[in-house]
Order: C-alpha cells, then structure tokens, then sequence
C-alpha cells in the first residue's frame, strides 16, 4: 500500500449513456458534465496495453438505466488476463483515483476506482480470477485500506438502493457485517446504508483513538456527501 498525489492503492495477497434517474451529481466534476470523458479517457487509458482487444461499457451505464450512484463498470477483452490485470494500476494512474483496490470478494477480477465526484469505476480484465480474500483483520497498519474498502462498498450500495433493489441491499450489509463492520466491533447487521455508515464511522473513531491514528477523510466525506443528496444518509 502507497500513496501517490492523494491515491490509495490497495493489493491484499463507448457508447454515451442516456440521461441517469436521481439526476447526474455523481458524474459533475470541477463543474462539467463528464460522462461522456469518463468513457472515453478509460476506455484511452486501459486500450494503451498491447494486450487490449477492446475496453467495453457494460452494466446499467451502458443500458441506459443509471442512477445517479450508479458505478461505471467497463469489459476489458484480452487474451492475456494475467498481464493485463498486472498493468492495470500502472494504466490507470493517470485518473489520480482516491482509492484504488481489487475486490477482495469476487472470484472474477475485478480493479476498483474511487474518483473524486465521487465516482466508481469496477475494471474486469477479462477471465482473470482471484483468491476470495477472508474477513478483515483490523490493524493500525490496514485501517486505511479498510476505510477505502467501507466507502467504495457503501458507495455501491447506495446506488443499489436507489435502483429499488432492496434484497440485493439486504443480503450486502449481512456480508458486510460479517467481512468489515464485525471484525471492527459492529455487533449486529446494519438495517439500512444510513445505520451502515453510522456504525462504521462510530467503530473506525474508536480504533483511530485507540491506536492514535488518524484515516484521511476525502474519500469518506465525498461518498457521504453524495449519500446525502441521494437521501440516503
């Protein structure tokens, strides 16, 4: 884990769309619509590796159907997965992503960005697959890793939520208390993504003072922010 111009990197082991239900607020920055840049310079970035066929929209981005939580979700085609996901941090650096981690409960590779806005971006390089990782082990050396872990979660749950998808919400937070809230001491499963949030912030100040630390808050309050318009938190 390093950090890099406010990035946080994390390794444990085009078509435009239409216009978004819940209205774009996750996809203004620095005052510009940028969703048809977001597609773009991605799809510039990832296609620079010589092994790239092709990069992809996919998912309710490219049907049309967003919400304004939704994340921006991207095909990677490649006859050599392996090479490809080995690359894939270096590529994408240029975005300057406030956090970026693989996802340590999907067997598929998936390379997870949180930009600023905020806006995620889920990266799948092909067939490539990964170990599925086991609960977190909190310590003052992975509380960051795990901060950036909550808020790219919860960001996605967010959007979930807004699509209406409620059992899919549901079963999430139970994961969630069971791979990341539990292991900091949440006791029971969070009944909505506004108590999610509470009870993590609550257990990630107790472990900050306990271990006289303290986690950069960009990225948390960008995601809240935007859980906040959304009515959410």
């Amino acid at each position: 884990m390093g950090a890099d111009h406010g990035r946080l990197l994390i390794d444990e082991h085009i078509s435009v769309p239409r216009r978004q239900r819940n209205e774009p607020s996750a996809d203004v920055i620095a005052g510009h619509d940028c969703r048809v840049d977001i597609a773009s310079r991605v799809t510039t970035l990832v296609s620079a590796h010589p092994d790239v066929q092709r990069v992809v929209l996919v998912g309710s981005r490219a049907d049309g159907e967003p919400t304004a939580l939704s994340d921006w979700d991207f095909r990677i085609h490649t006859t050599k997965p392996s090479e490809v996901a080995r690359d894939l941090p270096e590529l994408v650096a240029p975005l300057q992503p406030m956090a970026a981690q693989w996802d340590r409960l999907g067997e598929h590779a998936t390379y997870m960005l949180m930009l600023p806005g905020p806006i995620k971006i889920d990266l799948f390089p092909g067939d490539e697959r990964r170990e599925l990782q086991p609960p977190w082990e909190p310590s003052r050396a992975n509380l960051a890793a795990i901060d950036a872990h909550f808020w790219d979660w919860i960001l996605w749950l967010g959007g979930k939520s807004l699509a209406g998808n409620a059992e899919i919400v549901a079963d999430e937070l139970a994961q969630m208390r069971r791979h990341l809230l539990g292991p900091l001491g949440v006791t029971s499963v969070p009944a909505t993504v506004r108590d999610a949030v509470d009870e993590y912030r609550r257990a990630r100040d107790r472990l900050e003072e306990r271990w006289g630390i303290a986690v950069p808050r960009r990225l948390g309050d960008d995601v809240a922010a935007a859980l906040r318009r959304q009515g959410l938190v």
